[in-house]
C-alpha cells in the first residue's frame, strides 16, 4: 500500500494519469490517443507516401526515409484528430462513430484539438528540417485541406464533399517524391490523380450501406441528396475514369509491361464490382434489396485495388527497372 501511494505521487504516475481520461465508457488509456489519429486510415496514407518516395529516381538515406514516413504518418494522424475534434457532434449520432474517443467522453475536446495542432506543427517542421520546404509545404497544405476545408466546410455543405475533399488523401505520393527529389514530376502528379479519382467510388460504396447513418447526422452524402440510383451510376463512371488515368504512367513511358498488366487487371476488377453495384437488385428508388452486398464487396475491393496497384508500380519501377 505504501509503495502504491509513493507511485501515485511520482512524476511518472502524474504523466500516466494525464494519458487516462475518465468517461462514461470507462477508464481508458493510450489507445484513445492513438485512435484519434485514425490508424487504419493512416496505414494506407503511409503506404502511398512510401510508394511516392520509393519510385523516385533517387532514394534518401535510411534515417531520412524513416523521418519522411514518420512525418507523413503523424501529419495524416493530426488531420484525423482535427476531424474527430470538429465532428464530435455528428460522430455521437452515427452508430459507426459514436464510440470514438471524443464523443465517447474519454478524451476532452480541447485536449484533442491541442494534441492535433501540436502534432501538425511538429510533423511539418520536422519534415522541413529533414528534407525541404516543398515537401513540408505540401504536407502542411494537406493537413489544412483535410482538417479545415474538408472537415469544417465541404463535408457538411455539399454532396461533392468526397470528390473535392479526396485531394487531401491524395497528397502523400507527392510528399514522398518531393521529400526525396526536392521537386515534382509527371509520375507523382499521376499518382495524386489516381488516389483522387479512387476516393469517390471507394467512399460512395461505403455511403450506400451507411446511408441512414449519414442521413441521421445531416451529412449530405451523395446517396442522401441524390439517391442511391444516382450514386450507383457515379461509382461506375468514376471506375472507368480511374481506369483510364491509371494507365497514364504506361502511356507516358514512366512504367513498363508489369505495371500495365497489373493496372489493366485491377481496373477490370474495379469496373466489374462497380457494375455489380449498379445492377444490384433494387426497389423503385434504387435502394438495395440485398442489404447492399455488392456495395460492401466494392468497398473492400477498392482497398485491395489501391494497394496492389501501387505494389505493381513499385515492382515495375524498383525491381524490374
Amino acid at each position: 500500500m505504501q509503495a502504491s501511494s509513493g507511485l501515485s505521487a511520482s512524476p511518472l504516475a502524474r504523466f500516466l494519469g494525464a494519458l487516462r481520461v475518465e468517461g462514461h465508457a470507462g477508464d481508458t488509456a493510450l489507445q484513445d490517443w492513438v485512435a484519434l489519429l485514425k490508424p487504419r486510415v493512416i496505414s494506407l496514407v503511409v503506404f502511398t507516401g512510401l510508394a511516392g518516395m520509393a519510385v523516385a529516381p533517387k532514394w534518401p538515406s535510411v534515417p531520412v526515409g524513416l523521418v519522411i514516413i514518420a512525418c507523413i504518418c503523424v501529419g495524416a494522424g493530426a488531420a484525423g484528430a482535427i476531424n474527430m475534434w470538429y465532428d464530435r457532434d455528428i460522430d455521437a449520432i452515427m452508430k459507426r462513430t459514436r464510440v470514438r474517443p471524443v464523443p465517447g467522453g474519454r478524451v476532452e475536446p480541447t485536449s484533442a484539438l491541442v494534441y492535433a495542432v501540436v502534432l501538425s506543427v511538429a510533423s511539418v517542421v520536422l519534415l522541413w528540417l529533414a528534407t525541404n520546404l516543398l515537401a513540408a509545404g505540401i504536407l502542411a497544405f494537406s493537413i489544412f485541406f483535410y482538417g479545415v476545408i474538408y472537415t469544417m466546410w465541404l463535408k457538411r455543405s455539399t454532396p461533392q464533399n468526397i470528390v473535392i475533399g479526396g485531394a487531401a488523401g491524395a497528397f502523400p505520393p507527392m510528399i514522398g517524391w518531393a521529400a526525396t527529389m526536392g521537386s515534382l514530376d509527371v509520375l507523382p502528379v499521376v499518382m495524386f490523380a489516381i488516389v483522387f479519382l479512387w476516393t469517390p467510388p471507394h467512399f460512395w460504396s461505403l455511403s450506400l450501406y451507411a446511408c441512414k447513418d449519414y442521413e441521421s447526422a445531416g451529412i449530405p452524402m451523395l446517396p442522401v441528396v441524390k439517391g442511391a440510383r444516382h450514386t450507383r451510376w457515379q461509382i461506375v463512371i468514376y471506375t472507368f475514369i480511374l481506369g483510364a488515368v491509371s494507365l497514364v504512367p504506361s502511356v507516358v513511358g514512366q512504367c513498363g509491361w508489369f505495371y500495365t498488366v497489373c493496372a489493366s487487371l485491377l481496373d477490370l476488377g474495379f469496373i466489374y464490382y462497380g457494375l455489380r453495384v449498379l445492377f444490384d437488385r433494387q426497389d423503385e428508388k434504387g435502394n438495395s434489396l440485398t442489404k447492399d452486398k455488392p456495395a460492401r464487396h466494392a468497398f473492400r475491393y477498392s482497398l485491395a485495388y489501391l494497394f496492389f496497384l501501387f505494389c505493381g508500380l513499385l515492382i515495375d519501377r524498383v525491381l524490374l527497372a
